[in-house]
């Protein structure tokens, strides 16, 4: 074993046993290389990582290889889940460098940590005219040998450039852009990127992008945009049909890498889970297709029953390999179906997932015999019961029956590796999933996870002095928490609010809002940095606003500060979303599209938005009976608040202008305020709804 041994990390436990003499990041490592005047060999990846497997298996867990890096660098190991800090600098690198990035990252650098060389895979052997290891090491220690000052001046002159791009980025964000125009800018660049056969956008690989799903579903509610609903529905049936979405297991893969949703990565991430949930919740709301509901079940069961620690928290991911082959465990022969099932079920299976007796996809598309098959429907269930000669109903419950029983034997294979990780900031992500879901749909369940979820991270993931932190496996928290870790997990508790309108939550939400702001806050030019003030271990302080797999910090931090303010009355936290935005605004004007969660932000602070509050005896049916009326409509602009008069759980002290409000003639009374005015209060369901459709 090397020096990983102590660690906590699944991934970086994965390279135990590796012949190179790895480090974790801290600073003895940094100080070795000085000793033994060596460069840095920074290598960065994560446990559920397909080509960060291929590359341990070719290049690490070489003695060759090992023997070169041991002779020439200090080795270091990083997990990116773990250290987001770390991989935002230099992705940042590597992106500048080599104008791409991905994992497994490479990064050489000097002891003092300034960056010379970047890159992502690297085999152990060159291939068609890119270095391999063999190759880099030997030339890379003639250079330390050599022409170090010209590596050095190097190094400094790709940290420059990276903190001048921070800089420009912070002077052009500041440019007065219409936040109107910004929005159209993103819709149209949407519109122009759509597959409209397949839904979508560009080509492939294709990913689900779910928050660029939920900021169309509010360009249509706002502006009524009939295109922006046709672009979501398009995109969510696609993936459900799809073999994106695992049809025997359930959850999502991580995307596909055709066009068409057919062929995915087969590693199954906890914030795609979470972020898919939310869209599909969101599109029931807009449409009340029963589909899209059944899919929100489908994702929270896989949560469930895979990705939930007995502590109540949430797991990482899946691997996309099973026995070291990526995607073994999810494919079938047409043999294999016919040998599980009883011979109807099987033809069924056979028909509808267009199993094809020597493979239903082509062996270069995915690491596969040719008689393989992904399960995926190229038709729609209605489509289907028509051909079935029944009702979509019958043809359901039948195909289910058929699934499970596949899903069954398939679990006596061997499980891909689960990441075992719980992390603040995707735990608050599907804690707002599970929390906005149990809302909509009125499953107390899926608050009871939410909230067990919220209540372990609140125990056992903060410091003595109440800040948060990001990593617990083992028994152990550790690392202070970023920027993301704050607004999810505020998005998350103010979600649980909503569905359960226990105000310890929404109180909590406001006290670690309050500690996130000093924190993270960019004094001069607004927004957040993503590390705190006082990180001492990277090289600079990185500013992230653009949507990638997950919305940017700085986006999840605007909707909340706007909501925070609008629930309960304070204005010093609309001033701080202001300022945000101001700081994002002329950067965002450059690709809108890239910022569609930044623009749900400018959205809402621009919308007439309402401001809800429902006042009467928690349980009564009237008060029930307005509550019910809200969660099964579509309000992406509106907050609500209850005030219960039968409990000693009053929010008038965390929202002072609800004090004077009171049930009108003894019912339960919702009071309205939509773009800064209040209405008269209404004690009946039709008036509100009445309300609600004025607005």
């Amino acid at each position: 074993m090397n020096r990983l041994k102590d660690e906590k990390s699944p991934y970086l436990l994965q390279h135990v046993d590796n012949p190179v003499d790895w480090y974790p990041w801290c600073d003895a490592a940094f100080d070795a290389a000085r000793e033994l005047d060596r460069p840095v060999f920074l290598s960065v990846g994560y446990a559920t990582c397909h080509w960060c497997h291929v590359m341990a298996r070719e290049s690490f867990r070489d003695p060759e290889v090992a023997a070169l890096l041991n002779d020439a660098f200090i080795c270091i190991k990083v997990d990116r889940e773990e250290r987001p800090d770390i991989d935002n600098v230099y992705m940042s690198v590597c992106r500048i460098v080599t104008g791409g990035g991905g994992w497994p990252l490479t990064i050489l650098m000097t002891p003092e940590r300034k960056p010379f060389f970047a890159g992502t895979y690297i085999p152990k052997y060159g291939r068609f005219g890119h270095h391999g290891m063999m190759e880099l090491i030997p030339a890379v220690v003639k250079l330390w040998q050599s022409r170090r000052a010209e590596l050095f001046e190097n190094a400094e002159q790709i940290l420059q450039t990276v903190s001048s791009l921070d800089r420009v980025m912070a002077a052009e964000g500041n440019r007065r852009v219409d936040h109107a125009a910004l929005i159209e800018g993103a819709f149209e660049e949407l519109q122009s990127r759509f597959d409209t056969q397949e839904g979508g956008f560009g080509g492939a690989p294709k990913f689900p992008m779910p928050h660029t799903l939920s900021f169309l579903l509010r360009c249509w509610k706002h502006a009524g945009s009939a295109q922006a609903l046709a672009m979501v529905e398009t995109t969510l049936q696609k993936m459900r049909q799809g073999g994106i979405f695992d049809q025997a297991g359930l959850g999502f893969h991580r995307y596909a890498t055709d066009r068409a949703w057919r062929v995915p990565h087969f590693e199954k991430m906890l914030y795609d889970q979470a972020l898919l949930a939310i869209a599909y919740t969101e599109a029931f709301q807009a449409t009340g297709r029963k589909e899209y509901a059944q899919t929100v079940r489908e994702i929270l069961s896989y949560v469930t029953r895979r990705l939930t620690a007995p502590e109540g928290g949430f797991f990482c991911a899946e691997d996309a390999e099973s026995e070291g082959e990526e995607g073994k465990f999810y494919l079938w022969t047409e043999a294999a179906v016919r040998a599980t099932l009883p011979p109807d079920a099987a033809n069924l299976i056979i028909r509808v997932f267009n199993v094809e007796p020597h493979g239903n996809f082509s062996a270069e598309t995915a690491e596969t015999t040719t008689d393989e098959n992904i399960l995926y429907r190229t038709r729609a269930i209605e489509e289907l019961a028509v051909a079935e000669k029944t009702t979509p109903e019958r043809f359901t419950k039948r195909l289910d029956a058929a699934l499970r029983l596949l899903e069954k034997a398939r679990d006596l294979r061997i499980r891909p590796q689960c990441d075992d990780k719980i992390l603040t900031d995707w735990n608050g992500l599907m804690i707002a999933a599970f929390a906005q879901a149990a809302r909509v749909f009125n499953e107390p369940a899926w608050l009871d996870a939410a909230t067990r979820a919220a209540k372990f991270i609140l125990a056992a993931m903060r410091t003595n002095d109440g800040r948060l932190l990001h990593r617990y496996r083992l028994d152990e928290a550790a690392i202070a928490a970023f920027l993301d870790d704050y607004a999810f997990f505020v998005w998350g508790l103010i979600e649980v609010y909503e569905a359960g309108f226990d105000a310890a939550h929404l109180k909590m939400a406001l006290d670690l809002t309050d500690r996130m702001i000093p924190l993270f806050q960019d004094p001069d030019q607004g927004g957040f940095f993503f590390s705190a003030a006082d990180a001492t271990d990277i090289p600079l302080r990185k500013k992230e606003i653009y949507d990638g797999a997950i919305p940017s910090g700085n986006a999840v931090a605007m909707m909340n500060l706007l909501r925070l303010a609008r629930l309960t009355g304070r204005t010093d936290l609309e001033d701080e979303a202001a300022a945000l935005a101001r700081s994002v605004t002329g950067e965002i004007a450059h690709m809108p599209s890239a910022y569609c969660s930044l623009l749900m932000g400018l959205d809402l602070a621009a919308a007439s938005s309402q401001e809800i509050v429902i006042v009467g005896p928690r349980q009564a049916p009237d008060t029930q009976q307005l509550l019910a009326a809200l969660t099964n409509r579509f309000l992406p602009f509106s907050v609500v608040l209850l005030k219960p008069t039968d409990t000693s759980d009053d929010v008038a002290a965390l929202a002072p202008f609800t004090e004077a409000m009171m049930p009108l003639n003894g019912r339960a009374t919702a009071y309205i305020c939509t773009a800064k005015s209040c209405k008269q209060p209404v004690t009946t369901v039709e008036e509100l709804i009445k309300n609600l459709d004025v607005a």
